[in-house]
């Protein structure tokens, strides 16, 4: 625990939030991802978000869910005031870099470039500095500033919503007599199957744990060149989510969760620093071929076209790691036309099923 990164997140809040809705296609800004990206990298300490929070309603929920400490800053008592939110965060950031030594890392939260003298100043002073921002509203000058950038529309979770085709005109609507005439009988009903529900709702939780450690192992070894061990590992998914339990899932040590996942080559295990503690690590594959190979088997073995919305959690079914943003792919659509020019499949727009269709 001692050897531990300590790490603490300031946010520009404001920055972020109008970043992501006039840059992302008018998407909500969630700092769920970001704590996701954080946690495999060391333990968060601090959390904290300056804004006028009268603006941000909504987003101010969110946040406390989160567990981040909002501070208040009014911007209504005139210009004089306009950046006393930026002044705020600085003079917080800088204090807490002297009086805490224990923290080994601040993440900055934010695109502006105003910021860089803070990031200069506390790499003086021997902190790792991590930055934050959405893309295209992050200032050139910020990134080569810090110890490492993370793009916010980049990071797994965030799905940067696509503009949607503009759909046909919708026909008339029926008279009422025509809706009669066309009227069918009521189908009968369909009996219901609770074994094959139940049967459903296990595969179910049982995709989502293997997603949840694939996707973290990947995280652990894309952030540290050194090795993962399973204490690692499950330390890291505390981190993710404080209650995890592997007796939730029906397991009863960690260790049985990653012999399971071994046996199934979602993941390998090897020898560790001690017993009972294995190195763990995902199999080498060709990435983005790889990739491209498993939607095309995913999408014959389906029963006709299969519609984009539900494709990914297929592809996870079959192999938990995959993330189209590890391949480059700012989302799981661009991943697809990817995929269709390079023939693996072919991808078009469906107006009635209000969706995009995928086949081999």
């Amino acid at each position: 625990m001692d050897s531990e990164e300590r790490l603490a997140v300031f946010l520009d809040y404001e920055n972020l939030a109008l970043g992501a809705r006039e840059h992302l296609g008018g998407m909500t800004f969630d700092f769920g991802p970001i704590a996701d990206a954080l946690a495999v990298r060391g333990r968060v300490v601090v959390r904290r978000a300056y804004a006028d929070w009268s603006y941000f309603d909504e987003d101010r929920r969110s946040l406390t869910r989160h567990q981040v400490e909002l501070i208040e800053m009014p911007q209504r008592m005139g210009a004089s005031r306009k950046n006393a939110a930026d002044i705020k965060m600085v003079v917080d950031a800088i204090e807490m870099a002297f009086e805490r030594d224990y923290i080994s890392t601040f993440v900055m939260c934010t695109g502006d470039s105003d910021f860089s003298p803070l990031v200069h100043k506390l790499r003086e002073l021997n902190k790792r500095v991590i930055g934050v921002g959405v893309e295209k509203s992050t200032s050139r000058l910020l990134p080569p500033a810090c110890d490492e950038f993370l793009f916010y529309d980049r990071l797994e979770g965030v799905e940067v919503p696509e503009p949607t085709p503009v759909k046909r005109a919708e026909p008339a609507p029926a008279t009422r007599r025509e809706t009669r005439l066309k009227a069918a009988p009521d189908p009968a009903p369909t009996p219901e199957t609770p074994d094959e529900d139940e049967d459903d709702e296990v595969a179910d939780e049982t995709t989502a744990l293997d997603v949840l450690v694939a996707q973290t192992l990947a995280g652990l070894q894309s952030s540290t060149s050194a090795s993962v061990t399973a204490s690692v590992l499950k330390r890291t998914l505390l981190r993710k989510d404080p209650t995890f339990s592997e007796s939730d899932h029906g397991y009863r040590t960690f260790g049985e969760v990653l012999r399971n996942l071994a046996e199934r080559g979602i993941v390998e295990l090897g020898t560790g620093p001690a017993a009972g503690d294995p190195e763990v690590s995902l199999p080498e594959r060709d990435e983005r071929d790889d990739a491209f190979a498993l939607v095309a088997a995913v999408v014959s073995e389906s029963d006709g076209p299969s519609a984009l919305s539900g494709l990914k959690n297929h592809l996870r079914k079959r192999r938990p790691d995959f993330s189209e943003k590890a391949l480059g792919y700012r989302n799981f659509l661009q991943f697809c036309r990817a995929a269709a020019e390079a023939g693996a499949v072919t991808l078009r727009w469906d107006d009635d099923a209000e969706d995009y269709l995928v086949t081999t």
